[in-house]
């Protein structure tokens, strides 16, 4: 097995936000991509990441492989990547090796863990409502709900999607209407709500720096899917529980 990627970007930035959320994954190589499926130590969030086989200028998986990593040291090494730098990631000696090109070589080796039992199965889930809106947007918003509490509250209705948040002391209120930079796609008519927890929200939506649109799913109550899609080259999803509405 052997890849070079030359963004660097889209394997650094992405295994950074991962590395918050989870501690230890398994990397699933085949002919067509890199993929991670993770929940964090809590359960309360899942991970999905796929780096595609078109975003390297080489790519030679003859057989699917597994490696188990540890996030941290892997992220910890990728951050020493320069913008302008080649990644090329290989096995060597039971290890993974990670080669840095660009002004200098540098070549890491991380040991590999046996994470046999890991095994983790995306949910089937059904979303009523979508809304597609520029990643910038959407973290400010969760920026500005910070401030005033640890929940926010979304809710989406056909021409217009809020985002709000009310802790002790404070509240605030953020509406955003139907536009052509903000779609919004209900299967139904009327209003759906669902709260969620802005600290997850955050660490997830460190992604904005890769994608300038983005998507956010959900529906009554109900686990909510938020995607960072860069076509032919990486998708990075999160599945986040809700918070019951009384807490």
């Amino acid at each position: 097995m052997k890849l070079t990627l030359s963004e660097s970007r889209l394997l650094k930035e992405p295994i950074s936000i991962l590395a918050e959320l989870v501690n230890e994954v398994s990397l699933k190589f085949d002919q067509d991509k890199i993929e991670v499926i993770a929940m964090d130590p809590a359960n309360v969030a899942m991970v999905i990441f796929r780096l595609l086989s078109s975003a390297c200028i080489e790519y030679q998986v003859e057989q699917p492989e597994t490696l188990g990593i540890n996030l941290e040291s892997f992220r910890q090494i990728l951050k020493r990547a320069k913008p302008a730098d080649t990644i090329t990631l290989a096995v060597e000696e039971n290890k993974l090796r990670i080669e840095l090109s660009g002004e200098s070589t540098r070549v890491f080796h991380i040991s590999l863990l046996n994470l046999e039992k890991q095994q983790h199965k995306i949910p089937e889930l059904k979303f009523p409502a979508t809304i597609e809106a520029p990643s910038a947007v959407l973290n400010d918003a969760i920026e500005d709900m910070d401030i005033v509490a640890d929940a926010v509250l979304f809710t989406a209705e056909p021409g217009r999607f809020t985002i709000e948040a009310a802790g002790s002391t404070s509240k605030a209120k953020i509406e955003l209407p139907k536009s052509d930079d903000l779609k919004i796609q209900m299967a139904k008519e009327g209003k759906l709500k669902s709260k969620y927890s802005i600290e997850y929200l955050k660490k997830m939506m460190k992604a904005a720096k890769l994608v300038p649109t983005s998507s956010i799913s959900f529906s009554q109550d109900y686990p909510l899917k938020l995607q960072y899609k860069l076509v032919d080259k990486l998708d990075l999803e999160f599945i986040l529980a809700p918070r019951v509405q009384n807490d």
